[in-house]
């Protein structure tokens, strides 16, 4: 249905090379995955085949959308009070973003949405002020929508929960070589954290009105 791809806490992924999953299995509303491939000790492992969000802002553990918490005991968050009354395409409840920035980056999702179909999610937050489950119904997260979670709590900045559909158009790679360029904490911690959500913002619009193929999103932009 979905897969999350979850961020490694460390600096550019481009020093190690990271092997992809080649074996998942995944169900709707309780969490099911199987992932018979290994990381290297220093990362995290990856669960690619699970309807869940990196809400939480771990780098290393997801918050499932039915409720599921964390296995090192953090709990999952559902808090609809913090969602905007208006909806809106980009929350920023951790203050990352300048008013004229998120109003940019809205823009750009608009458009994208109209060009593409597809739907880009933002939420900005330090965990644990986040909406949490709450944004799920929120957004309507459906096969056609990316959500991106911009959380520094675990070193690495970006997140991403990508639908069923985009997974069949975009490489899974993308994803990793986006959070190794503009994701790592030595580039957020020198350019600031809206200086990572706006550079990821646009490679991934540029990435996404490529045409799909071999060689789509094959350079981040």
């Amino acid at each position: 249905m979905a897969y999350l791809l979850q961020r490694y806490p460390s600096s550019s992924l481009a020093s190690r090379q990271i092997p992809l999953p080649v074996s998942t299995k995944a169900t709707v509303g309780s969490l099911s995955c199987n992932n018979k491939q290994q990381f290297p000790k220093r990362f995290p492992r990856i669960p690619p085949k699970s309807l869940n969000f990196l809400l939480s802002g771990s780098l290393a553990l997801s918050l499932s959308l039915t409720g599921v918490g964390f296995a090192e005991g953090k709990v999952g968050v559902n808090k609809p009070e913090l969602l905007p009354k208006v909806f809106t395409t980009v929350i920023d409840v951790a203050g990352f973003l300048s008013e004229g920035q998120k109003n940019r980056i809205a823009q750009e999702i608009d458009a994208l949405e109209k060009d593409t179909g597809y739907k880009l999610r933002v939420l900005a937050q330090n965990y644990p002020d986040t909406p949490g489950l709450a944004i799920k119904d929120y957004w309507n997260v459906d096969d056609n929508t990316i959500v991106f979670v911009a959380d520094p709590t675990f070193g690495n900045i970006l997140n991403f929960n990508v639908g069923a559909s985009v997974d069949l158009d975009i490489p899974r790679s993308f994803w990793s070589r986006l959070a190794g360029k503009y994701g790592n904490m030595f580039y957020w911690r020198e350019k600031g954290e809206d200086a990572s959500i706006n550079s990821a913002v646009t490679a991934i619009s540029t990435c996404l009105r490529e045409p799909v193929g071999a060689n789509n999103c094959a350079e981040v932009k």
